[in-house]
């Protein structure tokens, strides 16, 4: 039985969905409203969206890389994330860090898996690993059930899990491509 492939199009809109869910589920960190005003960060947003969309709206809140406050305990924890990953020996991590960038998160950790068990298996062993070392539980989950994409929602980290083809497909370190980040092995 054939399946159709989903659109590029069809696809980066579920993208935007899962993350906008994540996003309206973090009403206790949302930064005041901007003011939108056209300004030449506005102008270059709309013409190169996917890489200057975080820069502008980080430029319009007045804030830049260096002056948006470290935040040692959510590095940690997407370190300790990206660790707990390797032990199931996921493929490419990845940490970036979106401080400054976006309201709901400082962190996000990006792996992939080459089936889908093993990222229900990476993502369960997170999830309990961290329950069992720190008492943390994710503020939200998403995907445990088909191991295509597996969203864990820890606060200010947000761990990304993926399927192979479906982590190239959804490309979201090109769409976060502005962002500091760090390989991990």
């Amino acid at each position: 039985m054939a399946t159709k492939k989903p659109t590029k199009q069809k696809s980066r809109a579920v993208a935007k969905k899962k993350v906008a869910a994540v996003a309206k589920k973090k009403s206790t960190t949302a930064e005041p409203k901007v003011r939108k005003s056209k300004s030449k960060s506005a102008e270059a947003a709309k013409k190169s969206p996917r890489k200057s969309a975080a820069k502008a709206v980080a430029k319009a809140a007045g804030q830049s890389r260096s002056s948006v406050p470290e935040n040692p305990r959510a590095q940690a924890l997407a370190r300790s994330i990206a660790a707990l990953v390797l032990d199931k020996k996921a493929l490419d991590v990845v940490v970036l860090d979106v401080r400054g960038m976006t309201s709901y998160a400082d962190y996000f950790v990006i792996a992939s898996g080459e089936s889908d068990r093993q990222v229900s298996a990476m993502a369960e062993h997170v999830h309990t690993e961290l329950k069992k070392k720190d008492g943390l539980s994710p503020v939200g989950h998403e995907g445990m059930e088909t191991g295509r994409w597996v969203l864990l929602d820890y606060g200010e980290v947000v761990a990304h899990l993926f399927f192979n083809e479906v982590r190239a497909f959804y490309d979201l370190e090109g769409l976060w491509a502005d962002a500091a980040r760090e390989k991990v092995a």
